[in-house]
């Protein structure tokens, strides 16, 4: 637990001192994150608190030769306005200008930037339909820019920034400032941001990923069987030309980038038709601004076909009620719990951090790059083979400390995978 003995001045020269820190992180968000390329439009999407830092991003990415950058505010508090005033018809059309901005911007091959930092409890309260149905609507609507993201063919990248309510909800016993100061650490950490060179740690960290994926990879397992004394007892289908993907993502023409810093896991697409059992929750998810906690869902030969949680099942409800695809799965990841998120101990409230600590699975759609020839296919065509087609994309907690894993091969052999939350050859 952080003692409470950490001033507001202590914060302030804190943050004084990490300064230098957080540029450098920014330049990792840029120059690795989204790896922009001399004369392309970098677009950056952050809440108005996160102002200090989205100008360092800024800088960066001129001094890294990008074209133009645009940037595009949200604010929690005028978020959360919309949705009390607004009736859900409301929210079923994404604005027009709204539209012309984000395709036209995907259409120039832009890269993106996603800020991630808000308060957890910003929607709370919300009729959880609201906010649903402006993400559907936005991710059906938007179409050019959803695939341009769905199939990286923009790179993106997300990465954290304190806010205030959000600081205040992962350490509750500071004062604002220190615990934005506490944050800031701890986002710099995790993210492997805090030594003198992040660009090169980040390059160490890539090539860590290579032996786990050569395993999955040559292994090539018909199934995984997910079990845990939580009572998760899950087994997970893969399609029959599935790949494991993890670290550093690629552009269908070959240009590398970062999806989220930080990560962690190793990932694929499953097949969809073909999960069964249950599964329960490990960690609290945060969706729509409001908390899923205590939850499970049991799947029959693909699809949700019943689930309850202890908090949030209406926003649960909203989330699977989306559409199809919404009561499937769309991505399976495996992550030790020997990484520095798990470590640190932290619950961040917040799916960048948390999913990062633990193996996770995702409802909706799935990847592209995750099925082999799968950037020459059409959405439609994937879904044939297996692989998701939604207009969301939620990853969920599963991993535990105890969590076993065995990987199923076509002729029946079990293989050891995980064994109590970790590699079984850690």
């Amino acid at each position: 637990m952080i003692k409470s003995e950490l001033t507001a001045e202590d914060a302030r020269m804190g943050m004084r001192t990490l300064d230098p820190q957080i540029d450098r992180y920014a330049s990792l968000v840029v120059r690795t994150g989204v790896n922009v390329k001399p004369g392309q439009e970098l677009v950056i999407q952050a809440p108005v608190e996160t102002q200090d830092f989205v100008r360092k991003l800024v800088k960066h990415g001129y001094e890294a030769g990008a074209g133009h950058v645009t940037v595009i505010w949200g604010d929690d508090v005028v978020t959360r306005l919309t949705y009390e005033h607004m009736d859900v018809s409301y929210f079923e059309q994404t604005p027009e200008w709204q539209r012309i901005q984000l395709e036209s911007l995907a259409e120039m091959g832009a890269c993106f930037i996603f800020v991630e930092g808000s308060d957890p409890q910003a929607l709370a309260g919300i009729d959880p339909a609201k906010p649903a149905t402006a993400s559907k609507a936005r991710n059906t609507q938007c179409r050019a820019f959803r695939r341009g993201l769905d199939f990286n063919i923009n790179p993106w990248c997300i990465a954290g920034a304190p806010v205030a309510a959000w600081a205040k909800q992962v350490f509750p016993d500071l004062c604002e400032e220190a615990a934005i100061y506490r944050l800031w650490c701890a986002i710099l950490s995790v993210a492997r941001a805090d030594g003198d060179d992040p660009e090169s740690d980040w390059e160490l960290h890539d090539a860590t990923f290579e032996k786990n994926l050569r395993f999955l990879n040559e292994r090539h397992f018909d199934s995984l069987h997910f079990t845990s004394e939580n009572g998760t007892d899950l087994t997970v289908g893969l399609t029959d030309k599935h790949l494991w993907a993890g670290g550093c993502g690629e552009t269908p023409d070959g240009h590398p980038f970062f999806p989220n810093i930080p990560t962690e896991e190793v990932f694929t697409s499953p097949d969809c038709e073909r999960v069964n059992g249950i599964v329960h929750s490990a960690l609290p998810l945060i969706r729509y601004g409001s908390k899923v906690d205590g939850f499970w869902l049991r799947f029959e030969n693909g699809v949700v076909v019943d689930y309850d949680a202890v908090v949030g099942r209406d926003v649960l409800t909203a989330i699977l009620d989306t559409d199809e695809g919404a009561r499937r799965l769309g991505e399976v990841a495996l992550i030790s719990k020997n990484t520095p998120i798990s470590e640190s101990g932290i619950l961040f409230y917040d799916t960048l951090y948390d999913e990062n600590a633990s193996c996770h699975l995702a409802l909706g759609i799935g990847f592209a790059e995750c099925y082999e020839g799968g950037y020459e296919m059409t959405p439609e065509e994937l879904r044939a083979h297996g692989v998701n087609t939604s207009s969301t994309h939620v990853d969920f907690m599963i991993g535990t400390d105890d969590m076993d894993i065995m990987g199923i091969c076509a002729d029946g052999t079990e293989v050891p995978v995980f064994v109590n939350g970790q590699w079984s050859w850690e």
